[in-house]
């Protein structure tokens, strides 16, 4: 059965508009209530939210429908993502409620979910969630309502947590970090993280007044900096998105370091290091479709395993457990260290790299360069309506002749996205101007044909 609301990453879009409204975020947490938490007893949730202000209006509105359902609710107040999934855990929650639109601007939200481990939630248990909405909401006795409480020591347990993830001798005196929080859910606990392992740090990006999330900031727009950092003289940047489970780096010549490379970065050091645990890593690494050739080619060179999953941490995740291997990522930023913790930490991984950066006595520039990134252009193409790219002649014509021109010298990717309306348009080679022309191209293709199957 297809998913009528849940996309790559919990149900997202813009706040008043369906899927997004106090309505149906209300019915959302009543029939999470049910599934999540409605297996006998009493069960309990805990709710983060990142900095926009509707999170206040869809926390009020999910915290009334679980409460209807008979569930308890624990309030954790603005929080990173994978910050959500580790109290979720360690609190011993039946599930936990993230209200974020991640990288999107401040106009979106969305709801996801974690079960009680603090991994994404399969695909069936969404479904289940969704059969739950075609039911009217009902509510228990009065008696029996769920009672809200909030957590006011969410904050300084994640940070503890965070700081555990290295060993315990790391020391990051005299280190100076630009940290830009993307005016989200880390303006608080990732500053901190850093100044109490020892670093200088510089925060950008810190100061949240609910509109301003994401912009001109943060995973998404790294110009800012990329500037912070020579004007500091830092030895890296930091960038973080709204809800902190994405990771962008700057090293200290001001150069973008982007989540293949800093995957390449952490897995390479775990190789050189072995385990956490002990024993030699001979572990593989999980990438997508998206992830760049040279990262697979490094890896091969390396000798380390390498296996593509969808798009979406989750599929990511997927992939790991299936292959049993503790690191995976994406090109966004994305990274899951599962010998830390269960999900994509941008905190948690930036703190891998400056481990690596110690281990190695090498600078983050240094380490990049073991990897060597073929020119990759994504364009993204915005739809009015729903467009398939297979089922167009006229695209799947114009993606085999770039193909021809490409001559088995790169690739081409079309791929919906799961939380915009957009189709991602990537073409990769070994040719940058060549890539850029032909991307541009079938991009233009795409939006006519996608216009043209709007007007039919």
């Amino acid at each position: 059965m297809t998913r009528r609301y849940f996309g790559t990453d919990g149900i997202r879009g813009q706040v008043g508009t369906s899927p997004i409204t106090p309505e149906f975020v209300l019915h959302l947490g009543w029939a999470v209530g049910h599934v999540l938490a409605g297996h006998g007893g009493r069960g309990k949730v805990v709710i983060g939210k990142d900095t926009r202000l509707s999170g206040y209006m869809f926390e009020s509105a999910l915290q009334a429908g679980l409460s209807a359902a008979g569930v308890d609710i624990r309030l954790l107040g603005p929080m990173p993502t994978p910050g959500i999934a580790y109290l979720t855990r360690t609190m011993r929650a039946d599930a936990g409620i993230v209200i974020s639109a991640s990288h999107n601007p401040y106009h979106d939200n969305g709801i996801k979910f974690f079960s009680r481990l603090g991994f994404k939630l399969p695909d069936e248990t969404e479904r289940e969630i969704e059969r739950f909405l075609d039911h009217p909401v009902s509510c228990v006795e009065s008696g029996k309502l769920g009672r809200a409480v909030r957590v006011n020591d969410a904050a300084g347990r994640y940070i503890e947590f965070c700081k555990s993830t290295v060993p315990p001798g790391l020391e990051l005196g005299g280190m100076r970090l630009v940290v830009d929080c993307a005016n989200g859910a880390t303006y608080d606990v990732a500053p901190k993280v850093f100044r109490e392992l020892g670093a200088d740090v510089i925060s950008i990006g810190a100061d949240p007044d609910g509109v301003n999330i994401n912009f001109e900031c943060g995973s998404t727009s790294p110009a800012t900096l990329q500037r912070a950092v020579i004007e500091h003289d830092a030895e890296l940047g930091i960038a973080l998105d709204g809800d902190g489970d994405r990771l962008i780096m700057v090293d200290h010549k001001g150069e973008v370091v982007d989540g293949d490379e800093l995957l390449f970065v952490i897995a390479r050091d775990r190789q050189s290091n072995g385990h956490r645990n002990g024993g030699a890593y001979g572990g593989g690494v999980v990438g997508t479709v998206m992830s760049n050739l040279g990262l697979e080619l490094a890896f091969k060179d390396a000798g380390i395993p390498f296996r593509r999953a969808a798009v979406g941490d989750r599929y990511v995740s997927e992939l790991m457990t299936q292959e049993g291997w503790i690191l995976g990522g994406e090109s966004s930023g994305h990274i899951i260290c599962r010998d830390c913790t269960t999900t994509g930490d941008g905190i948690i991984s930036a703190l891998q790299v400056l481990s690596a950066m110690v281990n190695s006595g090498q600078t983050l520039y240094t380490l990049k360069r073991g990897m060597t990134k073929f020119p990759q252009t994504m364009i993204n193409v915005r739809l009015e309506k729903r467009f398939l790219p297979e089922e167009s002649e006229l695209v799947q014509n114009a993606v085999r002749d770039v193909e021809s021109q490409m001559a088995g010298r790169g690739r081409v990717l079309l791929r919906p996205s799961g939380t915009e309306p957009v189709i991602r348009v990537m073409v990769e080679g070994d040719d940058a101007p060549q890539v850029e022309t032909l991307a541009k191209q079938l991009a233009e293709i795409v939006a006519q044909a996608a216009e043209a199957a709007e007007g039919g």
